[in-house]
């Protein structure tokens, strides 16, 4: 799973709505040493890997994690 841009779609739990974020690569590796993407605001950053795995990352204190449903490629 090789793309440039990613949509991470998360929900917080069944019968709640979904939320969708764009990510584009940092350029950076993460702690699994898969490429790290974020937002264009820098809030949301996501280690994706070649089999679409994803781990959010915290990017300051006081985050909750939400949990990601999937992660789609996008053009």
């Amino acid at each position: 799973m090789s793309s440039q841009r990613y949509e991470l779609v998360f929900s917080e739990g069944p019968g709640t709505g979904e939320d969708t974020v764009v990510v584009a690569p940092t350029g950076l590796a993460g702690p699994g040493g898969h490429p790290v993407y974020e937002d264009a605001t820098g809030i949301v950053r996501a280690e994706i890997s070649d089999r679409g795995e994803v781990r959010v990352l915290a990017t300051g204190g006081g985050q909750n994690a939400v949990r990601v449903v999937r992660v789609r490629p996008l053009p």
